[in-house]
This record gives C-alpha cells, sequence and structure tokens, in this order.
C-alpha cells in the first residue's frame, strides 16, 4: 500500500503562513493498493489538488471514495473533484453499514441551490452508490473493515489490509467521550492492535479539550496512548485543529517523541503533513 496525505486539517481550511509545513486542506488521503485500485478516504478540500493529478497523470479511471462521515470539513471538496467531471470515470461511493442511499443525498444536498451554482446532475461521471461497507468489505486486493466512530451525528472510521499489512484510518473519533452509536476505549484499541499505520484525530490539547467536551475530538495525549498500547509501528496526528499553527504542530510533536525516547519506545510517530508519502 501506499498511502499519501492531500488534507489532514480538521473543522475548516486554514490557508495562510502559519500553516505551510503540516498544511491547511481539510481530510483526504489517497490510498493505492497493491493491485493498484485507488482509494480515497473522504473528500475535505484536500480532495482537489487529489483529482487534479489523477487526471494530469492519467493514474485510473476506477475510483473508490470511502466516506466516513457527512460533516461539512470532509464533503467541502467533492464539488470540486474534477474527475466526476469527467464521462470517462467510474467513482465507487462507499460509507459505513448503514450508508446506501444517504452518502448520495448528501453530495447531492451540498450542490443544490443556493449552496453551489453547478447541480450534481452535470456531472458525467458514472457513480455507483449501491450499497455501504458491510462487516467486512474486500476493494479489490485489500479487505476493508468498518468501525463507528464515536463523534456527533455518527460515522466510520476503517481498517484496510492489503499484502500483508495494515492501515487504521480513525478520524473523527472522541475517545473521551462516548457518542452515541460509538465503541469503547477498548474497542478502538483492539481495532488498531499491531497496526502497520494508525491515523488517528488528535485535534486538542488538554487545556483545549476541557472547553470542547463532547465535539467529537480526541486530545493528543489520548490518541498517542492509544497508539502506544495497541502497539502500532506508525503513528500520525491526525485532524490538526485550525487555530494550531506550523510551531504548536512542531512542539506537540517534540513533546511525544521525548516521552517516546525516554521510555526507549521505538514508535514511529510523525505529525501527518499534506504531500506526505507512507508505503507499506
Amino acid at each position: 500500500m501506499k498511502i499519501t496525505i492531500w488534507g489532514c486539517r480538521g473543522s475548516i481550511p486554514t490557508p495562510g503562513l502559519s500553516t505551510v509545513k503540516y498544511g491547511g486542506n481539510t481530510t483526504c488521503v489517497e490510498v493505492e493498493l497493491e493491485d493498484k485500485t485507488l482509494l480515497i478516504l473522504d473528500a475535505g478540500s484536500g480532495i482537489r489538488n487529489l483529482g487534479k493529478k489523477i487526471l494530469e497523470e492519467g493514474i485510473t479511471e476506477e475510483i473508490y471514495l470511502i466516506l466516513t462521515h457527512s460533516h461539512w470539513d470532509h464533503l467541502i471538496g467533492f464539488p470540486f473533484f474534477t474527475p466526476a467531471y469527467s464521462a470517462g470515470f467510474r467513482i465507487h461511493v462507499r460509507g459505513g453499514p448503514v450508508a446506501k442511499e444517504t452518502v448520495k443525498s448528501y453530495l447531492e444536498h451540498q450542490m443544490e441551490p443556493p449552496y453551489f451554482p453547478a447541480r450534481f446532475s452535470v456531472m458525467r461521471a458514472e457513480f455507483d452508490f449501491t450499497h455501504g461497507i458491510p462487516m467486512v468489505k474486500h476493494i479489490g486486493s485489500s479487505t476493508v473493515t468498518p468501525i463507528p466512530l464515536s463523534h456527533p451525528n455518527g460515522g466510520y472510521g476503517f481498517k484496510i489490509s492489503d499484502g500483508g499489512r495494515t492501515f487504521v484510518f480513525l478520524t473523527d473519533n472522541e475517545l473521551e467521550y462516548q457518542h452515541e452509536g460509538g465503541r469503547l476505549r477498548g474497542d478502538y484499541l483492539r481495532f488498531c492492535e499491531g497496526a502497520d499505520l494508525l491515523l488517528h484525530d488528535a485535534q486538542y490539547t488538554e487545556p483545549e479539550y476541557r472547553r470542547s467536551v463532547g465535539f467529537g475530538h480526541s486530545t493528543v495525549s489520548s490518541a498517542f496512548t492509544l497508539a502506544v498500547r495497541a502497539g502500532v509501528k506508525r503513528f500520525g496526528l491526525f485532524h490538526h485543529d485550525p487555530d494550531h499553527s506550523d510551531s504548536v504542530m512542531d512542539a506537540i510533536t517534540t513533546k511525544l517523541q521525548d516521552l517516546l525516547d525516554k521510555k526507549n519506545d521505538d514508535l514511529n510517530l510523525f505529525c501527518a503533513s499534506e504531500g506526505r508519502e507512507i508505503v507499506l
């Protein structure tokens, strides 16, 4: 698997000089499977640049778009995903086990007047909204397993297993608070256990979280503890707070790395950044 991060910012895009290093685009992650099948996780503002790459490089004409949930920061880039306007593309849109037609309605709704000047109907790609992802789903050479997120209005995280490697994606997951339909911390621990790569929501510092309990996002320390206890090999801080500048993220990462060094823990820790490629 090759994983490329196109957007890792949370809540709202944050362009500007203070976010150049880690990026300001919202959630979008590209996953190229061993058999070259292309998966896209979420359609935040980062999907616009991914769409340009797909057209310029002629990578593929068949795409699996997997949506964790339907909050705006995870859908905002979809109307700007240029392959969707091209007749040669086939786009399979998937969500969790109960998504089905709801995913289609969310994408169509954000392009209705007065929210957007073009309707969903002008898109010329062939769309497949046949079903969500059940308890286990085979896509290309991979196996994709969902787990409910602890987040307002629900959502799903995913484990992608391919070529003997495992990638777990848990954005917008509040470990400190169990939302309706969410799972207990121990369930997420077992879901992540031994993963080759974990990208997990780590939006808040501890002081910030005290003002944000129930908003649907984890603290840096809670996500870090989960990664250590689950014994994952690589852990990326994800869904950065819009108020966290590059210098803030640098300080957070340095502090966590110091903790690992003191424990002689060989966990590969990093702060997710736009353009980062990870090969498993």
